[in-house]
């Protein structure tokens, strides 16, 4: 099992297609925690930025993808996107690791860490921040992929992969290890 993991690609087709051509080529299925298609209100346009053909290309992905909704994804964008953009969670199990997904502007770190253990989930994935984040209790892990198309922080354009040996989140143009948590994964 190895999952792509990524969050607020804005519309930019760019970042996709350089996805799955490297850090994303043989992952099994590809966890997307919203704001699929639409630069926002704040945002600057991404340096790709074309949602029609992002859409066309999620369509045509060759493994399986899985939408949480966030705040800048609207009904419109389902006419697009052949698969469901859910909200505001998607519940996963895979080969008994369960996950959820939710772009997380509407809750806190704290209020995450709750959902967790109530959904009694091994990985909570959110967005929302451009920022990416990765932290552990006990064996509960937050992450946050950060964003390829408009990063906050350093700047650095990230996604991340959940693999048999844990949770990385990486640079999405190189592939190099931004912050690394290595746990047993089921």
């Amino acid at each position: 099992m190895r999952l792509g993991i990524i969050s607020d690609t804005h519309g930019d087709a760019r970042v996709w297609d350089e996805l799955l051509a490297g850090p994303f080529a043989g992952v099994d299925a590809i966890c997307h925690a919203g704001d699929l298609l639409y630069h926002g209100p704040r945002n600057p346009f991404p340096a790709g930025y074309d949602p029609e053909k992002l859409a066309a290309r999620i369509n045509a992905c060759p493994v399986p993808v899985f939408v949480a909704r966030g705040n800048c994804d609207a009904d419109v964008d389902q006419l697009l996107v052949e698969l469901p953009i859910q909200s505001p969670y998607v519940y996963l199990n895979v080969e008994g690791l369960r996950l959820l997904v939710n772009h997380g502007d509407t809750t806190t770190t704290e209020q995450k860490w709750e959902l967790a253990r109530r959904y009694r989930v091994r990985i909570f994935v959110f967005g929302h921040t451009h920022e990416p984040f990765l932290e552990q209790r006990g064996a509960t892990v937050l992450l946050n992929p950060g964003s390829p198309a408009l990063p906050k922080g350093d700047g650095t354009p990230t996604v991340a992969l959940v693999d048999p040996e844990g949770v990385r989140i990486i640079d999405a143009r190189d592939g190099r290890v931004y912050r690394e948590l290595r746990v047993r994964l089921p």
